[in-house]
């Protein structure tokens, strides 16, 4: 089979497509046919920045060479003990090296595909989705009525936030820039604030919650616009205020949260389970969340969507196309907004 792997660290130009055994599933695990894949930013990671080598054990050269998390295809062989799924079925779910032509995978990191999405929108799903699913619902405590901002939320995993925060029954408002102000309104959100134009904080408003997907702003920043009891959630930031921003909600968020009434801190990564996948396709599925696709590549252009994603100027998700022939970098449709 094909997947692109990359041997050494580097920009996405280390990334090669290669011809490589196909994997045989084992116990508990399915084969699936990747039909699609979708970058996130934890995939940028080729770059080898020093904390992930250490993290992975790969100081000269990677440990593992495959790249890619989330997939949509269909099952192609099961394996012993396996008690769900069987060939044929159309699932989604999230794994190491869905940057191929197959993979095999825990049934338990996998769903069946929500039967409204073509394999494309659901391979948009898991990573981002349980992020925002996790950051808002397990760190963020959200309750219905109350007041949540979504800052990054044009972003993949900023769109499902501000889907998700509504379907919990919050009052939301999504902070994005002046062009993805028009696509925030047509996924429900109640409010929007252009940052170009606006500083969201200063303008004398309160939330209880603040998701930060691209935590640009100083803690002590969102920390005035918080209500006493609020609580705020790194879940991620811009590439030039990463360690800074992750710094200080990981220093500074629990003297925060120990001294006060307001909670602060870091998010970390999303458990990718099968319950909340499942969670998340009966959203799709009641027309409660959508996937919105910016541009979609093909398995060889994978680098080149690296770089798109790399940029930070993505609204929503970018694709990629394993076993489809679809057109490349076709723009998103926001003509069905949530409601």
């Amino acid at each position: 089979m094909k997947a692109m792997l990359y041997r050494q660290y580097g920009s996405p130009d280390v990334l090669h497509l290669e011809e490589v055994e196909r994997p045989t599933p084992k116990d508990g695990e399915v084969l699936v046919k990747i039909l699609a894949a979708s970058v996130n930013t934890l995939d940028l990671s080729m770059s080898g920045p020093m904390l992930a080598r250490i993290i992975t054990g790969g100081l000269r050269k990677p440990k593992d060479p495959r790249l890619g998390a989330d997939f949509a295809g269909r099952v192609e062989a099961v394996g012993k003990n396996v008690t769900q799924f069987q060939p044929g079925d159309e699932v989604y779910g999230s794994a190491t090296g869905s940057f191929a032509e197959y993979i095999a995978v825990p049934e338990n990191k996998v769903a069946l595909k929500p039967a409204n999405s073509t394999f494309e929108e659901a391979a948009a799903v898991s990573v981002a989705a349980l992020t925002a699913l996790q950051g808002l619902r397990d760190k963020g405590q959200i309750q219905p009525g109350q007041k949540v901002l979504i800052y990054g939320a044009s972003g993949g995993v900023g769109t499902f936030a501000v889907q998700l925060a509504k379907s919990f029954g919050a009052e939301v408002t999504a902070v994005c820039s002046t062009q993805n102000v028009d696509m925030a309104c047509s996924i429900g959100a109640d409010h929007v604030i252009d940052y170009t134009r606006e500083d969201f904080t200063r303008n004398g408003q309160r939330y209880d919650l603040i998701l930060a997907v691209n935590g640009y702003q100083p803690i002590f920043a969102y920390r005035r616009i918080l209500q006493p009891t609020g609580r705020f959630v790194l879940v991620g930031a811009s590439k030039a205020h990463i360690y800074g921003a992750l710094l200080q909600a990981l220093l500074l968020g629990p003297v925060i949260s120990k001294t006060g009434s307001q909670k602060m801190g870091f998010m970390g990564i999303a458990k990718i389970n099968q319950k909340d996948l499942m969670y998340v396709k009966e959203l799709i599925e009641a027309g409660k969340v959508v996937s919105v696709i910016d541009r979609r590549y093909s398995l060889v252009e994978t680098a080149e969507a690296l770089r798109y994603l790399e940029e930070g100027r993505a609204r929503g998700k970018v694709v990629i196309t394993v076993n489809q022939n679809v057109n490349t970098k076709q723009s998103p449709d926001h003509s069905h907004p949530v409601t």
